[in-house]
């Protein structure tokens, strides 16, 4: 891997490294039933199809799909509710990283590149899945939409990069959010679509990426 064609590494988190669903799925369902026991909400539970298919999205967006016509308040709850039901599952040991990252994560750190990540996520959770599978170390820098206030991956990107003074590397991710995001701001997009996994996107997801991997460990020779 040589650093002629970059200095950085930018990471989308869900679907990119981490297994959103085996997390994410189950903790939504536990927030609705409390959301239906405490009378505010009464809309049909989504599938599990429907909620992996806001993963990435910003908070606006997720719950104008998963909870169409709620009340402001019941989507403030909700969102609440869900980060802490994502935390208790973390702390009862679900989720799990994609094979390879960690080890792959670890030897683009050690050969001198910059990683970081940037997610719509909020920060309790994204900072709980680096803390929960023992990666945090190997990032130089950690940008939530949340924390930062920065609801656009393009202007958190841009962010990221100027307060690192990141002028070239790469984005990785498996959303068209990351696509433009690494587009807007110069980055080669390397897009994930891992084999024998759930694709939380359709196939006009990453149009437009530079390069396409199935797995993880093909990062550490398409950055070359």
């Amino acid at each position: 891997m040589s650093k002629e064609r970059g200095e950085a590494f930018i990471f989308d988190l869900d679907g990119t490294l981490f297994q959103t669903d085996l997390v994410a799925v189950p903790a939504f369902h536990r927030t609705h039933r409390r959301l239906q026991e405490q009378g505010l909400y009464q809309g049909n539970p989504p599938t599990d199809e429907q909620v992996k298919s806001v993963f990435g999205m910003t908070p606006d967006g997720v719950w104008e799909r998963l909870m169409p016509g709620a009340s402001d308040e019941a989507k403030k709850i909700a969102d609440d509710w869900w980060l802490q039901d994502e935390l208790d599952c973390l702390a009862e040991g679900m989720g799990e990283l994609y094979p390879g990252v960690d080890r792959g994560l670890e030897v683009i750190h050690r050969q001198g590149f910059r990683l970081f990540v940037a997610s719509n996520g909020r920060a309790p959770y994204v900072r709980g899945v680096l803390r929960a599978f023992g990666i945090s170390s190997w990032f130089t820098g950690i940008y939530s939409a949340g924390e930062r206030e920065v609801f656009d991956k393009n202007r958190l990107v841009a962010l990221l990069m100027k307060e690192h003074q990141v002028n070239s590397g790469w984005m990785v991710g498996d959303r068209s959010s990351d696509v433009q995001a690494g587009k807007a701001n110069g980055l080669t997009v390397i897009g994930c679509r891992y084999a024998g996994f759930p694709r939380f996107s359709d196939g006009k997801e990453l149009e437009g990426a530079d390069r396409l991997i199935d797995s993880f460990s093909e990062l550490l020779t398409l950055a070359g």
